[in-house]
């Protein structure tokens, strides 16, 4: 009988966890004794879920490795971050991994889901090989299923995506095993015999995203700088068949910010300077500069003084959604304006639920500075005069 264990029960790890859990015995392993105690309280501080999605007969929330001896399926869904000099960060999958190695048995199966570069399995699998005497594809089956969750999204959830599963051995009892349990995570499973192209197509997918952001974002700049309607031009670009629309912004989160790192990283490692790959990191992170002069040039021109302002920023969470901050320039944003100006609010009702703007509030700022785009926000400039809106991404503009 399986028994799964999900190590990591952050925005990929939780879903993936309470899906199981309808299905399989299921512990839900975190090495934060604060986020399994709220978990086990029926919370969850990223507002995703409810109490009673959270409270279930075949469910158990541990930080115990005890707790863990049991289980028989592992799927890691740990963050890999990036370094000051962005370089990756790979400790909490390898802790990962030297955890398990002091409680895998033979015929346990493990699933890596955390983004990495190409040969990260590999290495990992190797060293818990040489720590536990079992050998992956014979004793134990190591595999790679990149995340594809998108937190905030409730079109595209995990019943509705199709999922990479990457398996090298040959056991069809494995397979089925996998298929077993993948089929109640996801709508599809496309798998695969190659754990290194499975790595790389994780990392792309997020690359070429921010790429196109950051193409539009230097297309809003030019726009402006001509004095150009930007919402005029997409529109009318949009009537050719193969135009592809993004819209422009401030990029975080713990994905598009990162992922071009690694790949980059293995890629200079054999030799090759990337020229492309990068690019988008560039003019993404140079967003945050160009809100805030935008947004300084607009107040400038209204002559009210510095010590009076009170400006109000809409939009906090590194996307509209969601209670993420990570990464977020939004909220560095708001901190330097913090700093600059005696009445600065930052409003997000995604970040605290019971943050409210009431009428009069709305009457007192001179400003209201709009990070996200959303309905929640599009409802709340037609409450606002048209000369107090600074919209530096047209996102409320014609």
């Amino acid at each position: 009988m399986l028994k799964i264990c999900v190590l990591g029960l952050g925005y990929v790890g939780l879903p993936i966890c309470l899906k199981l859990s309808s299905t399989f015995k299921t512990v839900g392993y975190d090495i934060s004794k604060n986020r399994i105690n709220s978990l086990t309280k029926g919370n969850d501080l990223n507002n995703e879920y409810k109490k009673n999605q959270l409270i279930k007969k075949n469910l158990r929330f541990s930080y115990k490795i005890q707790d863990l001896k049991n289980c028989n399926f592992f799927i890691i869904c740990v963050p890999t971050p990036i370094n000051n000099s962005n370089r990756p960060n790979l400790s909490y999958v390898e802790k990962s991994f030297d955890l398990i190695s002091k409680i895998i048995k033979k015929d346990d199966i493990i699933v890596l889901e955390s983004t990495v570069y190409p040969g990260v399995t590999k290495k990992c699998t190797k060293k818990l090989e040489n720590k536990t005497n079992l050998i992956n594809n014979k004793d134990i089956s190591i595999c790679y299923s990149p995340e594809r969750i998108n937190p905030g999204d409730k079109k595209k959830n995990l019943n509705n995506i199709n999922k990479i599963l990457a398996y090298e051995g040959q056991d069809k009892k494995i397979k089925t095993k996998l298929i077993n349990v993948y089929k109640k995570i996801s709508k599809k499973i496309i798998f695969t015999k190659n754990i290194n192209e499975a790595e790389t197509a994780k990392g792309i997918e997020n690359i070429q995203r921010d790429l196109n952001i950051a193409l539009f974002n230097e297309i809003l700049i030019i726009c402006n700088k001509l004095k150009l309607n930007f919402n005029e031009v997409i529109r009318l670009a949009s009537t050719k068949w193969n135009f592809l629309k993004f819209n422009p912004g401030l990029v975080g989160g713990h994905c598009l910010p990162v992922d071009p790192y690694y790949l980059t990283h293995v890629a200079n490692k054999k030799g090759y300077k990337s020229k492309v790959t990068l690019s988008g990191r560039q003019i993404n992170n140079f967003m945050k500069k160009y809100v805030i002069d935008f947004t300084n040039s607009t107040i400038a021109k209204s002559q009210i003084t510095k010590k009076k302002v009170k400006l109000c920023i809409v939009g906090l969470t590194y996307k509209y959604g969601v209670a993420d901050t990570r990464n977020s320039q939004k909220l560095e944003i708001y901190r330097y304006f913090k700093s600059l100006f005696n009445f600065t609010k930052g409003f997000d009702p995604f970040l605290k639920s019971k943050d409210k703007l009431n009428d009069k509030e709305i009457k007192e700022y001179d400003f209201f500075l709009f990070l996200s785009k959303g309905e929640k926000f599009k409802k709340l400039t037609k409450k606002i005069e048209n000369k107090k809106i600074i919209d530096p991404f047209s996102y409320y503009s014609n």
